[in-house]
Protein backbone atom coordinates (compact mmCIF):
# COMPACT_ATOMS: atom_id res chain seq x y z
CA UNK A 1 0.00 0.00 0.00
CA UNK A 2 1.43 3.28 -1.33
CA UNK A 3 1.59 5.54 1.93
CA UNK A 4 2.01 9.61 1.10
CA UNK A 5 3.83 12.23 2.10
CA UNK A 6 2.51 15.17 3.46
CA UNK A 7 2.34 18.20 0.96
CA UNK A 8 4.98 21.30 1.00
CA UNK A 9 4.39 23.62 3.94
CA UNK A 10 2.14 26.33 3.17
CA UNK A 11 3.25 30.10 3.68
CA UNK A 12 1.11 32.76 4.29
CA UNK A 13 1.84 36.03 3.63
CA UNK A 14 0.08 39.44 4.88
CA UNK A 15 -2.54 40.93 3.36
CA UNK A 16 -4.92 43.42 3.57
CA UNK A 17 -7.40 41.64 1.77
CA UNK A 18 -6.75 38.23 0.64
CA UNK A 19 -3.73 35.95 1.12
CA UNK A 20 -2.23 36.13 -2.38
CA UNK A 21 -0.38 33.88 -4.48
CA UNK A 22 -0.46 30.85 -6.85
CA UNK A 23 1.39 27.77 -7.92
CA UNK A 24 3.79 28.06 -11.00
CA UNK A 25 3.44 25.24 -13.67
CA UNK A 26 5.66 24.14 -16.64
CA UNK A 27 3.83 24.91 -19.56
CA UNK A 28 5.51 22.70 -21.83
CA UNK A 29 3.90 19.73 -19.85
CA UNK A 30 0.58 21.42 -17.76
CA UNK A 31 -3.12 21.86 -18.98
CA UNK A 32 -4.69 25.10 -17.70
CA UNK A 33 -8.48 24.85 -16.92
CA UNK A 34 -10.32 28.02 -15.86
CA UNK A 35 -12.52 25.96 -13.37
CA UNK A 36 -15.12 29.36 -13.64
CA UNK A 37 -15.44 28.99 -17.97
CA UNK A 38 -18.87 27.62 -18.63
CA UNK A 39 -19.50 29.80 -22.45
CA UNK A 40 -17.36 27.38 -24.79
CA UNK A 41 -17.80 23.95 -25.46
CA UNK A 42 -15.05 21.43 -24.54
CA UNK A 43 -12.89 19.81 -26.54
CA UNK A 44 -10.29 17.10 -25.67
CA UNK A 45 -6.42 17.64 -25.73
CA UNK A 46 -6.29 15.48 -29.07
CA UNK A 47 -9.42 17.03 -30.66
CA UNK A 48 -11.00 13.65 -30.67
CA UNK A 49 -14.35 13.42 -29.02
CA UNK A 50 -16.57 10.63 -27.85
CA UNK A 51 -20.43 10.14 -27.12
CA UNK A 52 -21.97 8.55 -24.14
CA UNK A 53 -22.07 9.59 -19.90
CA UNK A 54 -19.16 9.97 -17.32
CA UNK A 55 -21.19 8.72 -14.35
CA UNK A 56 -19.78 10.42 -11.10
CA UNK A 57 -20.79 9.87 -7.97
CA UNK A 58 -21.11 11.77 -4.68
CA UNK A 59 -21.11 11.26 -1.07
CA UNK A 60 -21.92 13.28 2.20
CA UNK A 61 -24.46 14.45 4.51
CA UNK A 62 -27.46 15.38 3.12
CA UNK A 63 -29.47 14.62 6.52
CA UNK A 64 -27.77 14.88 10.14
CA UNK A 65 -25.88 17.25 11.90
CA UNK A 66 -23.63 18.22 8.63
CA UNK A 67 -26.17 18.72 6.27
CA UNK A 68 -25.04 21.69 5.50
CA UNK A 69 -21.69 20.54 4.39
CA UNK A 70 -23.29 17.93 1.88
CA UNK A 71 -25.96 19.84 0.65
CA UNK A 72 -24.06 22.68 -0.58
CA UNK A 73 -21.39 20.35 -1.94
CA UNK A 74 -24.57 18.33 -3.69
CA UNK A 75 -25.91 21.56 -4.95
CA UNK A 76 -22.81 22.99 -6.40
CA UNK A 77 -21.48 19.98 -7.65
CA UNK A 78 -24.83 19.54 -9.95
CA UNK A 79 -24.74 22.96 -10.84
CA UNK A 80 -21.33 22.36 -11.94
CA UNK A 81 -22.41 19.60 -13.58
CA UNK A 82 -25.08 21.15 -15.82
CA UNK A 83 -23.00 24.11 -17.04
CA UNK A 84 -20.46 21.64 -18.37
CA UNK A 85 -23.31 19.59 -20.43
CA UNK A 86 -24.92 22.90 -21.59
CA UNK A 87 -21.30 23.71 -22.87
CA UNK A 88 -20.57 20.46 -24.50
CA UNK A 89 -19.53 18.30 -22.26
CA UNK A 90 -16.51 16.58 -21.80
CA UNK A 91 -14.58 14.88 -24.88
CA UNK A 92 -18.27 14.97 -26.17
CA UNK A 93 -19.52 13.08 -23.32
CA UNK A 94 -22.44 14.31 -20.85
CA UNK A 95 -21.68 14.00 -17.12
CA UNK A 96 -24.14 12.50 -14.66
CA UNK A 97 -24.29 12.80 -11.25
CA UNK A 98 -25.74 10.17 -8.16
CA UNK A 99 -25.59 11.75 -4.94
CA UNK A 100 -25.86 9.38 -1.94
CA UNK A 101 -26.41 10.65 1.68
CA UNK A 102 -24.04 9.35 4.15
CA UNK A 103 -25.09 11.06 7.28
CA UNK A 104 -20.89 11.93 7.83
CA UNK A 105 -20.88 8.12 9.23
CA UNK A 106 -18.22 5.55 7.91
CA UNK A 107 -20.83 2.92 7.48
CA UNK A 108 -23.33 4.47 6.00
CA UNK A 109 -20.68 6.05 3.75
CA UNK A 110 -19.61 2.83 2.62
CA UNK A 111 -22.95 1.47 1.85
CA UNK A 112 -23.69 4.58 0.09
CA UNK A 113 -20.42 3.83 -2.00
CA UNK A 114 -21.59 0.20 -2.60
CA UNK A 115 -25.24 1.88 -3.86
CA UNK A 116 -23.03 3.31 -6.41
CA UNK A 117 -21.04 0.53 -7.93
CA UNK A 118 -24.29 -0.80 -8.36
CA UNK A 119 -25.12 2.37 -10.53
CA UNK A 120 -21.58 2.00 -12.46
CA UNK A 121 -20.17 4.63 -10.90
CA UNK A 122 -16.74 5.74 -12.65
CA UNK A 123 -15.49 8.51 -10.83
CA UNK A 124 -16.10 9.29 -7.12
CA UNK A 125 -16.30 13.20 -6.17
CA UNK A 126 -16.35 12.64 -2.49
CA UNK A 127 -16.89 11.72 0.22
CA UNK A 128 -17.29 15.59 2.40
CA UNK A 129 -16.75 14.39 5.91
CA UNK A 130 -13.05 12.95 7.04
CA UNK A 131 -14.30 10.09 8.63
CA UNK A 132 -16.50 9.01 6.08
CA UNK A 133 -14.10 9.80 3.56
CA UNK A 134 -11.35 7.46 4.97
CA UNK A 135 -14.01 4.91 5.17
CA UNK A 136 -14.54 5.07 1.48
CA UNK A 137 -11.02 5.69 0.72
CA UNK A 138 -10.36 1.96 1.53
CA UNK A 139 -13.16 0.76 -0.70
CA UNK A 140 -11.73 3.01 -3.50
CA UNK A 141 -8.17 1.85 -3.66
CA UNK A 142 -9.62 -1.88 -3.24
CA UNK A 143 -11.61 -1.28 -6.79
CA UNK A 144 -9.15 1.27 -8.29
CA UNK A 145 -11.55 3.76 -8.37
CA UNK A 146 -10.32 7.29 -9.35
CA UNK A 147 -11.41 9.59 -5.66
CA UNK A 148 -11.26 13.33 -5.61
CA UNK A 149 -12.54 14.40 -1.69
CA UNK A 150 -13.68 18.38 -1.64
CA UNK A 151 -13.24 19.04 1.68
CA UNK A 152 -11.90 15.21 2.90
CA UNK A 153 -8.96 16.73 5.11
CA UNK A 154 -7.22 13.73 7.16
CA UNK A 155 -4.24 12.96 6.19
CA UNK A 156 -5.91 9.13 6.05
CA UNK A 157 -8.26 10.35 2.94
CA UNK A 158 -5.69 10.55 0.62
CA UNK A 159 -3.35 7.60 1.67
CA UNK A 160 -3.91 5.43 -1.32
CA UNK A 161 -2.29 6.70 -4.89
CA UNK A 162 -6.31 6.82 -6.69
CA UNK A 163 -7.44 9.78 -4.16
CA UNK A 164 -6.31 13.22 -4.61
CA UNK A 165 -8.46 16.49 -2.41
CA UNK A 166 -9.44 19.47 -3.58
CA UNK A 167 -8.86 21.22 0.53
CA UNK A 168 -6.26 21.65 2.64
CA UNK A 169 -5.03 18.63 5.07
CA UNK A 170 -5.42 19.04 8.84
CA UNK A 171 -1.65 19.79 9.49
CA UNK A 172 -1.35 22.15 6.82
CA UNK A 173 -4.67 24.35 8.38
CA UNK A 174 -3.62 23.70 12.04
CA UNK A 175 -0.07 25.05 10.80
CA UNK A 176 -1.08 28.01 8.44
CA UNK A 177 -3.48 28.80 11.82
CA UNK A 178 -0.63 29.36 13.96
CA UNK A 179 1.31 31.58 11.13
CA UNK A 180 -1.58 34.08 10.57
CA UNK A 181 -1.74 34.48 13.98
CA UNK A 182 1.41 35.02 14.59
CA UNK A 183 2.27 37.01 11.57
CA UNK A 184 -1.17 39.27 12.43
CA UNK A 185 0.11 39.69 16.13
CA UNK A 186 -3.26 38.78 17.08
CA UNK A 187 -2.22 37.33 20.05
CA UNK A 188 0.62 35.93 22.08
CA UNK A 189 -1.50 33.50 25.08
CA UNK A 190 -4.05 31.42 22.84
CA UNK A 191 -6.18 28.90 24.45
CA UNK A 192 -7.55 25.66 22.07
CA UNK A 193 -10.77 23.84 22.57
CA UNK A 194 -11.01 20.36 20.68
CA UNK A 195 -12.84 17.52 19.69
CA UNK A 196 -10.13 14.44 20.72
CA UNK A 197 -12.88 12.07 19.31
CA UNK A 198 -12.37 13.68 15.57
CA UNK A 199 -9.20 13.12 13.66
CA UNK A 200 -10.36 16.86 11.76
CA UNK A 201 -9.96 18.13 15.19
CA UNK A 202 -7.12 16.13 16.55
CA UNK A 203 -5.05 16.90 13.50
CA UNK A 204 -5.22 20.34 13.51
CA UNK A 205 -4.55 20.91 16.98
CA UNK A 206 -1.48 18.95 17.39
CA UNK A 207 0.33 20.99 14.19
CA UNK A 208 -1.03 24.41 15.66
CA UNK A 209 0.65 23.64 19.14
CA UNK A 210 3.96 22.50 17.29
CA UNK A 211 4.14 25.80 14.87
CA UNK A 212 2.61 28.25 18.05
CA UNK A 213 6.13 27.49 19.52
CA UNK A 214 7.33 29.33 16.12
CA UNK A 215 5.45 32.09 16.24
CA UNK A 216 6.17 33.43 19.71
CA UNK A 217 2.59 32.36 20.71
CA UNK A 218 2.02 30.64 24.33
CA UNK A 219 -0.93 27.48 24.64
CA UNK A 220 -1.96 28.48 27.93
CA UNK A 221 -5.06 26.06 27.84
CA UNK A 222 -5.80 23.29 26.18
CA UNK A 223 -9.50 21.48 26.72
CA UNK A 224 -10.89 18.73 25.29
CA UNK A 225 -14.16 16.92 24.43
CA UNK A 226 -15.66 14.35 22.45
CA UNK A 227 -18.54 13.62 20.71
CA UNK A 228 -20.24 12.10 23.92
CA UNK A 229 -19.60 15.20 25.61
CA UNK A 230 -20.04 18.42 23.17
CA UNK A 231 -22.79 19.98 24.66
CA UNK A 232 -21.72 21.94 27.64
CA UNK A 233 -18.26 23.87 27.82
CA UNK A 234 -18.35 25.17 30.57
CA UNK A 235 -15.36 23.54 32.15
CA UNK A 236 -13.10 24.43 29.21
CA UNK A 237 -14.49 27.93 29.14
CA UNK A 238 -13.59 28.56 32.48
CA UNK A 239 -10.01 27.45 32.38
CA UNK A 240 -9.31 29.24 29.07
CA UNK A 241 -10.61 31.93 30.61
CA UNK A 242 -8.65 32.15 33.89
CA UNK A 243 -5.24 31.39 31.66
CA UNK A 244 -5.51 34.76 30.45
CA UNK A 245 -6.07 33.53 26.69
CA UNK A 246 -6.28 36.36 24.48
CA UNK A 247 -7.38 34.25 21.81
CA UNK A 248 -9.32 30.82 21.65
CA UNK A 249 -8.66 28.59 19.51
CA UNK A 250 -11.58 26.45 17.85
CA UNK A 251 -10.24 23.76 15.61
CA UNK A 252 -13.94 22.20 15.48
CA UNK A 253 -16.82 22.07 13.86
CA UNK A 254 -20.03 24.60 13.67
CA UNK A 255 -22.12 23.22 15.58
CA UNK A 256 -20.29 23.04 18.66
CA UNK A 257 -18.31 26.38 17.92
CA UNK A 258 -22.28 27.93 18.55
CA UNK A 259 -22.43 26.54 21.75
CA UNK A 260 -19.28 27.66 22.72
CA UNK A 261 -20.19 30.83 21.99
CA UNK A 262 -23.05 31.48 23.39
CA UNK A 263 -21.76 29.75 26.38
CA UNK A 264 -18.70 32.14 26.64
CA UNK A 265 -21.31 35.03 26.90
CA UNK A 266 -22.78 33.63 29.95
CA UNK A 267 -19.38 33.48 31.60
CA UNK A 268 -18.28 37.19 30.33
CA UNK A 269 -15.51 35.61 28.12
CA UNK A 270 -14.74 37.49 25.11
CA UNK A 271 -11.49 36.65 23.90
CA UNK A 272 -10.52 36.81 19.79
CA UNK A 273 -12.25 33.60 18.34
CA UNK A 274 -10.32 31.95 15.53
CA UNK A 275 -11.04 28.64 13.96
CA UNK A 276 -11.08 26.99 10.54
CA UNK A 277 -13.24 25.65 7.77
CA UNK A 278 -15.09 23.75 10.01
CA UNK A 279 -16.69 26.76 11.73
CA UNK A 280 -17.77 27.54 8.09
CA UNK A 281 -22.11 27.16 8.62
CA UNK A 282 -22.29 28.85 12.11
CA UNK A 283 -24.30 31.59 10.80
CA UNK A 284 -26.85 28.77 9.31
CA UNK A 285 -27.16 26.98 12.86
CA UNK A 286 -31.08 26.67 13.68
CA UNK A 287 -31.89 29.55 16.31
CA UNK A 288 -28.02 30.48 16.81
CA UNK A 289 -27.68 34.63 17.62
CA UNK A 290 -25.91 35.08 15.17
CA UNK A 291 -24.53 38.16 16.97
CA UNK A 292 -22.45 36.04 19.03
CA UNK A 293 -20.14 35.51 16.21
CA UNK A 294 -19.14 38.74 15.24
CA UNK A 295 -15.53 39.63 14.56
CA UNK A 296 -14.92 35.90 14.60
CA UNK A 297 -12.25 34.72 11.97
CA UNK A 298 -11.16 31.26 9.96
CA UNK A 299 -9.32 29.92 7.47
CA UNK A 300 -11.31 29.30 4.41
CA UNK A 301 -10.56 28.73 0.30
CA UNK A 302 -13.70 31.19 -0.41
CA UNK A 303 -15.76 34.40 0.84
CA UNK A 304 -18.79 34.90 -0.93
CA UNK A 305 -18.47 38.44 -0.66
CA UNK A 306 -15.28 38.33 -2.94
CA UNK A 307 -15.56 40.74 -5.84
CA UNK A 308 -14.05 38.69 -8.24
CA UNK A 309 -15.76 37.95 -11.29
CA UNK A 310 -15.59 33.90 -10.75
CA UNK A 311 -17.05 34.12 -7.46
CA UNK A 312 -19.78 36.39 -8.25
CA UNK A 313 -20.98 34.49 -11.09
CA UNK A 314 -20.98 31.49 -8.92
CA UNK A 315 -22.41 32.85 -6.12
CA UNK A 316 -25.29 34.69 -8.66
CA UNK A 317 -26.02 31.02 -10.22
CA UNK A 318 -26.32 28.95 -6.58
CA UNK A 319 -28.73 31.17 -5.43
CA UNK A 320 -30.83 31.51 -8.26
CA UNK A 321 -31.18 27.70 -8.58
CA UNK A 322 -30.59 26.84 -4.93
CA UNK A 323 -31.79 29.63 -2.68
CA UNK A 324 -29.09 31.08 -0.18
CA UNK A 325 -25.37 31.84 -0.38
CA UNK A 326 -22.51 29.25 -0.75
CA UNK A 327 -20.04 28.42 1.61
CA UNK A 328 -16.69 27.01 0.95
CA UNK A 329 -17.85 23.28 0.93
CA UNK A 330 -20.04 24.35 -2.15
CA UNK A 331 -17.20 26.04 -3.62
CA UNK A 332 -14.70 22.79 -3.14
CA UNK A 333 -17.37 20.59 -4.23
CA UNK A 334 -17.75 22.99 -7.64
CA UNK A 335 -14.19 23.40 -8.49
CA UNK A 336 -13.89 19.18 -7.57
CA UNK A 337 -16.33 18.73 -10.84
CA UNK A 338 -14.39 20.89 -12.93
CA UNK A 339 -11.03 19.62 -12.23
CA UNK A 340 -12.53 16.06 -12.75
CA UNK A 341 -13.30 17.51 -15.97
CA UNK A 342 -9.56 18.81 -16.87
CA UNK A 343 -8.06 15.60 -15.42
CA UNK A 344 -10.63 13.82 -18.44
CA UNK A 345 -9.71 15.89 -20.96
CA UNK A 346 -5.64 15.70 -20.25
CA UNK A 347 -5.81 12.15 -20.38
CA UNK A 348 -8.45 11.67 -22.86
CA UNK A 349 -11.07 9.71 -20.92
CA UNK A 350 -13.95 7.95 -22.96
CA UNK A 351 -17.22 6.59 -21.70
CA UNK A 352 -17.29 3.08 -22.57
CA UNK A 353 -13.68 3.22 -20.19
CA UNK A 354 -13.92 0.76 -17.23
CA UNK A 355 -13.76 2.89 -13.77
CA UNK A 356 -10.66 1.31 -12.79
CA UNK A 357 -8.96 1.92 -16.51
CA UNK A 358 -9.99 6.19 -15.97
CA UNK A 359 -8.66 5.89 -12.30
CA UNK A 360 -5.12 4.78 -14.05
CA UNK A 361 -5.45 7.56 -16.50
CA UNK A 362 -6.78 10.19 -13.84
CA UNK A 363 -4.09 9.33 -11.70
CA UNK A 364 -0.99 10.71 -13.74
CA UNK A 365 -3.42 13.33 -15.38
CA UNK A 366 -4.07 15.13 -12.05
CA UNK A 367 -0.12 16.03 -11.75
CA UNK A 368 -0.38 17.54 -15.25
CA UNK A 369 -2.99 20.01 -14.92
CA UNK A 370 -3.93 23.41 -13.80
CA UNK A 371 -6.68 24.96 -12.34
CA UNK A 372 -7.88 27.99 -11.82
CA UNK A 373 -10.86 27.88 -9.30
CA UNK A 374 -12.80 29.45 -6.78
CA UNK A 375 -10.34 27.68 -4.05
CA UNK A 376 -7.52 28.89 -5.48
CA UNK A 377 -5.53 30.30 -8.55
CA UNK A 378 -3.16 27.83 -10.15
CA UNK A 379 -3.94 24.97 -8.69
CA UNK A 380 -1.69 21.77 -8.87
CA UNK A 381 -1.63 18.37 -7.51
CA UNK A 382 1.50 16.15 -6.18
CA UNK A 383 1.47 12.35 -7.22
CA UNK A 384 0.65 12.45 -3.41
CA UNK A 385 -3.02 13.91 -3.74
CA UNK A 386 -2.71 17.20 -2.23
CA UNK A 387 -3.12 20.55 -3.59
CA UNK A 388 -0.70 23.59 -4.12
CA UNK A 389 -2.80 26.70 -3.84
CA UNK A 390 -2.41 29.86 -1.47
CA UNK A 391 -4.97 29.81 1.62
CA UNK A 392 -7.15 32.79 2.36
CA UNK A 393 -9.01 33.57 5.41
CA UNK A 394 -12.23 35.46 5.79
CA UNK A 395 -13.97 36.90 9.19
CA UNK A 396 -17.86 37.72 10.26
CA UNK A 397 -18.85 41.33 9.94
CA UNK A 398 -22.43 42.27 10.11
CA UNK A 399 -22.90 38.81 9.83
CA UNK A 400 -21.73 37.85 6.87
CA UNK A 401 -17.93 36.21 5.45
CA UNK A 402 -15.77 38.98 4.50
CA UNK A 403 -12.82 38.38 2.97
CA UNK A 404 -9.64 39.36 4.81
Amino acid sequence: MKKKLLSAVLVLTMSATLFAGCGSTDTETTETTDATETTDATESTDGASAEGTLKIGGIGPTTGDAAVYGQAVENAAQLAVDEINAAGGVNGMMLELNFQDDEADAEKAVNAYNTLKDWDMQVLMGTVTSTACIAVAEKTAEDNVFQLTPSGSAIECITHDNAFRVCFSDPNQGKASAQYIGENSLATKVAVIYDSSSVYSTGIYETFVAEAANQGIEVVAAEAFTADSNKDFTVQLQKAKDSGAELLFLPIYYNEAALILAQAKTISFAPTFFGCDGLDGILAVENFDTSLAEGVMLLTPFAADAQDEATQNFVTAYNEKFGGTPNQFAADAYDAIYIIKAAAEKAGITADMSASDICDALKTAMTEITVDGLTGSGMTWTADGEPNKAPKAVKIVNGVYTAM
